[in-house]
């Protein structure tokens, strides 16, 4: 009875004790849910009213630090140019003046060249920083990506460079000239000589300086604003007609071909200079004696049917490394003949900026010493496609006509002296 009774007294106060052990556990849990943590302090409730909302409307890059150099608010775009990692701001200089800025509250602004991650070509990514103290314990960094704006102004700078060299080279030729004519007054043969030269230099730097004029156009107009139907087989006559000149002086055959009445979408002032810049570069690289042919024909796409114009020729073919360059402002495959032709540079640039501006785009096929094919591919004219629902036999000859080789000119079924 004792023993019972001893047992049941010690169960008594191990319970007792347990309960007491319980509570006191309880309370130091719920003291230590109130006191301020580091992770507490990297929640969104720790930002000013209203700061989270204008932070996801900015189109920079938004990061908040606290006192810790933590992140507590960062926007898609700073993790997509790799700033945050593993909740930490992961670019150093930023990170220096982050804790500056907190130190002495001053806004400071830096614009660094950050390695492209994920590339694997060492691509520098440049970008605008700016620090600024965000109450009193927290701090914002805004970064704006300013790759493309560098791009752009690389590109502006190349431009006026290449046309202050190519200004420069006729009009010094011109002075040139002039000062051997004067020397030369007294012999009639070397002033015809001087001026048939001075004629030249006097052409190429007229065309120069229209093909500025058509390519800052094309760049600055809407194309659809005077946009109308026209007909692909006007085009192609026209841009014949344009080089039959120069084909007959170096005895190269033009030869148009491919499918008839197709019409296409756009101003016809821009198409016609597209083709025909096209051409002629077709003709000015090609060898005396070869043939240069122009087809066109429907190609079927899911958001409507398009029309390809191939301009084909045998002449040197481009190299893989500059077909990749050969639609970039001044730049000629071959300087030395494009000179000679009174080549500008500016031709191609005017195709890819006429094609783009129409819904469209220009590729290039090339081999070297194989020649080479320019396809321009444009929306078609809607008029036009239903004129090719009505009469079914276009479209059964689309379907069965064979894809043109790209190693030899396209079948023309009408040569053209």
């Amino acid at each position: 009875m004792d023993v019972n009774a001893a047992v049941a007294a010690a169960a008594a106060i191990a319970g007792v004790l347990t309960g007491v052990i319980a509570m006191l556990a309880f309370r130091w849990s719920e003291r230590d849910q109130k006191r301020p943590t580091r992770t507490s302090l990297h929640t969104d409730p720790v930002l000013p009213p209203g700061v989270d909302t204008v932070l996801s409307v900015l189109r920079s890059s938004a990061v908040v630090l606290d006192e810790a150099d933590a992140v507590v608010k960062a926007s898609s775009a700073a993790y997509a140019l790799g700033l945050v990692r593993g909740g930490k701001l992961s670019v150093d200089p930023m990170l220096k003046m982050a804790r500056d800025t907190r130190r002495d509250g001053e806004i400071r602004q830096v614009e660094l060249d950050l390695p492209r991650r994920g590339t694997g070509r060492g691509e520098a990514l440049a970008v605008s920083a700016r620090v600024a103290p965000l109450g009193s314990r927290l701090v914002l960094l805004l970064v704006e990506d300013l790759t493309e704006a560098r791009r752009i102004e690389a590109v502006r700078r190349d431009f006026v460079a290449n046309v202050s060299h190519e200004l420069k080279t006729p009009v010094g030729a011109l002075s040139l000239l002039s000062e051997a004519v004067m020397d030369a007054s007294d012999d009639p043969e070397a002033v015809e000589r001087f001026a048939g030269r001075m004629q030249i230099e006097a052409t190429r730097l007229t065309n120069l300086v229209q093909e500025l004029i058509d390519l800052s156009r094309v760049q600055n107009d809407d194309p659809l604003e005077d946009a109308e139907p026209v007909g692909v087989d006007e085009l192609v006559a026209e841009a014949i007609d344009r080089c039959r000149h120069q084909a007959g002086t170096k005895q190269i055959t033009m030869a148009a071909g491919g499918t008839a009445d197709l019409h296409v979408y756009g101003n016809r002032g821009q198409l016609a200079a597209a083709l025909g810049n096209l051409v002629e570069n077709a003709v000015n690289y090609s060898p005396a004696r070869t043939r240069v042919g122009i087809a066109a024909r429907r190609v079927n796409a899911a958001g409507g049917d398009h029309i390809e114009v191939a301009v084909t020729d045998q002449g040197i073919g481009i190299s893989e490394k500059d077909k990749e360059r050969v639609f970039e402002r001044f730049y000629r495959v071959d300087p030395a003949r494009s000179r000679a032709t009174g080549g500008t540079g500016l031709g191609l640039a005017i195709v890819k900026h006429v094609a783009a501006s129409h819904g469209g785009e220009v590729t290039v096929w090339s081999s070297e010493g194989q020649g080479s094919t320019f396809t321009l591919r444009l929306p078609e004219a809607g008029a036009a496609r239903d004129r090719a629902h009505q009469h079914p036999d276009l479209d059964d000859e689309v379907e069965e006509s064979p894809e043109p080789s790209p190693y030899e000119p396209l079948p023309a079924p009408e040569v053209l002296p």
